[in-house]
């Protein structure tokens, strides 16, 4: 059995689902609405000869049919970030507002980090961590070239995530709720078994193992945990993969959903969406 033929009981039609990964992505960027506005990111754009395409669900998603989203000035004095449209849906799900304090709990290279910050105002904080000192190194670019001043980061395990980043002159934490936590909204978008690139990185079905499927849940169900202890009652805790796998995706949050007081919430998206699945393998979530 191939990777993709293990999801064909999830699907209603295989065929469309394998054309689907087979479909080259389109070039996209969000405009950072920090430094400039659509329409303005849209003229200058124009002005140096590249065409822009506004997605149906987001008007700051600009497709780009004949560029590449980095080479031109508009991208590099930060009015624009190459990021993808699927990319773009956690950080609108959580819909910070002006003013909170925000965990990107997984946050390297910085697109969803910068997307919240631009969300907030630039009013508020986000709290942007990670673990991998390379890709902390083109977060801290990212959020410099875009003005994302309202984030701060912090290189950690975010399952050991620390409730001091607000720490006090006499280095004692900062401002938390009553019951000890610290952020109003988390984004958790973990680390994965990443299949749901295979639009732009054929090979990674080729290197596919279910070890990997395994070993990366455990740590998914970790970070969630932490974030879900780190968020205020009331407050919002946004989970996200890029991977198809059940195990890493609905498996998570039935152990979130037992292990900690938190539930599911609806929420509206301009975007055709599935509900979860509640069986796989002939194993009840």
């Amino acid at each position: 059995m191939t990777v993709l033929e293990r999801y064909e009981p999830l699907v209603d039609d295989p065929d469309a689902f394998r054309a689907a990964c087979e479909r080259p992505l389109p070039a996209v960027v969000r405009v950072n609405t920090i430094k400039t506005t659509v329409d303005r990111a849209r003229e200058a754009l124009a002005e140096v000869g590249i065409a822009s395409e506004q997605t149906d669900w987001h008007p700051g998603m600009l497709r780009l049919p004949e560029a590449q989203p980095g080479a031109n000035w508009p991208y590099v004095h930060g009015w624009l970030h190459g990021q993808e449209e699927v990319s773009a849906v956690p950080a609108e799900v959580l819909d910070p507002q002006p003013g909170e304090r925000v965990w990107d709990a997984c946050a390297a290279p910085g697109s969803k980090t910068t997307q919240l910050a631009a969300l907030l105002d630039d009013e508020g904080l986000v709290v942007a961590t990670d673990n991998n000192m390379g890709r902390v190194s083109a977060l801290r670019s990212n959020t410099e070239r875009l003005g994302a001043t309202s984030v701060a980061v912090t290189v950690e395990d975010a399952r050991n995530h620390s409730l001091k980043p607000f720490a006090t002159a006499d280095d004692e934490p900062g401002p938390t709720t009553a019951d000890g936590a610290l952020y109003d909204r988390a984004l958790v978008d973990v680390p994965c078994s990443c299949e749901g690139t295979v639009r732009k990185n054929p090979d990674v079905l080729d290197e596919w193992e279910f070890a990997q499927v395994e070993g990366v849940a455990g740590v998914q169900k970790g970070i969630l945990r932490r974030a879900v202890q780190a968020t205020r009652a009331g407050g919002t805790v946004v989970y996200s993969t890029c991977t198809f796998a059940p195990e890493e995706n609905e498996a998570v949050l039935d152990y979130a959903l037992e292990e900690e007081a938190c539930e599911l919430v609806e929420f509206d998206l301009p975007l055709e969406s599935s509900p979860g699945i509640t069986e796989w393998l002939e194993v009840t979530g």
